[in-house]
């Protein structure tokens, strides 16, 4: 009998053996984005700035990135049962604390070090089952579940914690995470043999320093897009000396790489076109994702929706992504040229910002938003498994890994390029606005004065006492000249946004190559990021 069979029990259907890795799976991609669930919420438990709460889901990212490589020795030296249970044991582990404590100075580092733990997890998993399929289709249908689920992890965490983070402390769904580990750990143990794969490696010559240097420079970028606008960028030490130690790090990893016989991450991946055309475009298409926390940041601070609502509309877009994975998962199957792939995927995210923009407003109703965001996750989801695909298809066999850890990077890199520049428009944008119409709104002014009359009167017919109804209408004044303020930045955004998505099209549309090239995947033991 072929030893991949023998990984789990002979009477261990198929689809179980599947259950019990997404089982797996499910709960470390739920504390991906588990601090976003509500930012507010996760700043006010630990005592910190929705930056912090930022930081720590690119710290988590950055320890999956960086770890990626490095882990592939730890799959050689340990047989597959052990080390999936000290991977479950270690995540449960990393929650407890989370659970446990308060204080960032620990936070941060566990969410490292969850990051790692993720990068293991997900290595693993999909090593097992791509081992045991046998047809180019079953592997595409695979990626596409696997990154469909990595897509579907924010909308969806936001929905099942929302009632939870409402309802009781934020730590508790730190508790939720540790015991929703214990099914796919119970049926681990009851269906999996212990075989391995391959012959035992030693962990000598473990190549840590690369993984440091790595992490380090991952670690600082995230740091630098994250904090750089609310510090003035290099005007504040902080930001110069992380940018001169991010430049240092990147030179003496460069050479290091350069001069080894096998280094960490093989960059010539990136002297193949084709894979760089997609690196390209998988940037972009990172950047353009996370625009939708600027949406959501809008129905919470201008609509004045409550997290549980937000999470509820967001439902829309998940069900796009989920539809817009199963399309693309189509068409793959199908040896559609990649151009007919990604063309619909950016228009129909350019259709997303261009109606948006034309949406915001100080009142609105929430069903305007349904087909928006569900066109949003359409567009997302047609786009992220070809990308991937057409990635990895594009380069050797044997440059495989390397091409999965440079992907793994981009994606990072798209994620903190989207935060930062978010962090610029509503930081930098919102003050220029608000100075704007502070140099243009004066007392004397009719519109001024009458909108101040309109709130005094309100507020006297709830009863409020005269001499307290003016100071309270100039706070409502304000409070409606800083929702103006969000709405010109999330519009600013959305038009540079779009302007990036219309060079985007035209990108793809004029390169001639595109009109031909189909991608399949060509590796029965493909481990992709």
């Amino acid at each position: 009998m072929d030893k991949l069979l023998l990984i789990f029990r002979s009477w261990v259907p198929e689809w179980l053996v599947r259950l019990i890795l997404f089982s797996l799976l499910l709960p470390s991609i739920v504390l991906f984005f588990l601090p976003l669930a509500n930012i507010n919420a996760a700043a006010g438990h630990y005592g910190s700035e929705p930056a912090d709460i930022q930081f720590s889901v690119a710290l988590f990212y950055a320890g999956y990135a960086g770890f990626y490589s490095l882990e592939r020795r730890f799959f050689l030296f340990l047989a597959m049962k052990e080390y999936f249970i000290l991977l479950v044991f270690l995540n449960m582990a990393t929650a407890f604390v989370c659970y446990q404590t308060c204080e960032l100075y620990v936070f941060l580092p566990v969410r490292f070090i969850q990051g790692m733990l993720f990068s293991s997890t997900v290595n693993l998993s999909l090593s097992l089952m791509f081992t045991r399929l046998q047809s180019e289709r079953a592997r595409e249908i695979s990626f596409s579940v696997f990154f469909g689920s990595l897509l579907c992890a924010l909308p969806f965490t936001n929905f099942v914690t929302a009632d939870l983070i409402d309802a009781y402390n934020f730590s508790v769904v730190y508790k939720g995470a540790l015991f929703s580990y214990l099914p796919g750990l119970l049926m681990l143990l009851i269906a999996m043999n212990s075989v391995r794969l391959n012959v035992k490696f030693p962990l000598s010559h473990l190549d840590w320093q690369s993984f440091a240097l790595y992490t380090v420079m991952l670690s600082l970028i995230g740091y630098i897009m994250i904090y750089g606008q609310e510090y003035y960028w290099l005007y504040d030490r902080r930001i110069r000396f992380s940018v001169a130690g991010m430049a240092v790090l990147l030179c003496i990893y460069y050479f290091r790489q350069r001069h080894m016989k096998h280094p960490y991450i093989d960059l010539a991946a990136l002297g193949y076109r084709n894979f760089t055309v997609s690196m390209f475009l998988l940037f972009i298409m990172y950047i353009c994702r996370f625009a939708l926390v600027a949406t959501n940041a809008y129905f919470s601070t201008v609509l004045k929706f409550d997290p549980m609502h937000v999470s509820y509309i967001n439902l829309f877009n998940f069900g796009g992504l989920v539809a817009g994975v199963i399309i693309s998962c189509a068409m793959l199957l199908q040896r559609r040229p990649i151009r007919y792939l990604w063309l619909p995927g950016f228009i129909l995210l350019l259709l997303f910002h261009v109606w948006m923009f034309y949406l915001f407003d100080i009142y609105a109703d929430e069903f305007n938003y349904y087909i928006p965001l569900f066109i949003q996750g359409l567009g997302v989801g047609m786009i992220m498994v070809p990308v991937i695909v057409y990635a990895i298809s594009s380069v050797p066999l044997h440059l495989g890994s390397s091409a999965s850890a440079i992907g793994l990077a981009v994606r990072y890199l798209g994620f903190c390029v989207s935060i930062g520049i978010m962090n610029y428009f509503e930081l930098y944008g919102k003050s220029r606005h608000f100075n704007a119409f502070q140099d243009k709104l004066t007392f004397t002014d009719p519109v001024v004065r009458h909108a101040l009359d309109v709130h005094s009167e309100k507020l006297l017919d709830k009863g409020m006492v005269d001499f307290r109804s003016s100071e309270a209408a100039d706070k409502l004044l304000v409070n409606s000249v800083n929702m103006q303020d969000h709405l010109r930045y999330a519009m600013d955004y959305y038009e540079l946004i779009a302007y990036l998505l219309v060079a985007t099209i035209l990108f793809i549309a004029m390169m001639p190559f595109m009109n031909r090239t189909v991608v399949y995947l060509r590796s029965r033991f493909l481990s992709p990021a």
